[in-house]
């Protein structure tokens, strides 16, 4: 059975870092893309960083491009998110995000709140 935790999210000030960890569980990991989103209340998902399988490559949205990198463990079964210059407007929950044999599968998210 396919499982996502993440963790790590909490309470920031602005231009403060944080890092979020998503643990994985029931497929390969290694052979996987790995995606992290993110959704403010009334607002749809929206993608912020992919990690490709093996190799690592990655993409990100243009709002959290230079100040958050995506990275993965495969030894660990893990994906990270490290999230710096935070801003407001990355107040969130942020999901980790695979697909497996056509399904979606997400975590149970985790809170990021940046204000002062």
């Amino acid at each position: 059975q396919v499982h996502l935790v993440e963790s790590g999210g909490g309470l920031v000030q602005p231009g403060g870092s944080l890092r979020l960890s998503c643990v994985a569980s029931g497929f390969i990991f290694s052979q996987y893309v790995m995606r992290w989103y993110r959704q403010i209340p009334g607002k749809e998902r929206e993608l912020v960083a992919t990690i490709a399988s093996s190799a690592g490559g990655t993409n990100y949205a243009d709002s959290v491009k230079g100040r958050f990198t995506i990275s993965r463990d495969d030894g660990a079964n893990t994906v990270f998110l490290q999230m710096g210059s935070l801003k407001p407007e990355d107040t969130a929950v942020y999901y980790c995000n695979t697909v497996v044999r056509g399904v979606q599968r997400w975590g149970q998210g985790t809170q990021v709140t940046v204000s002062s």
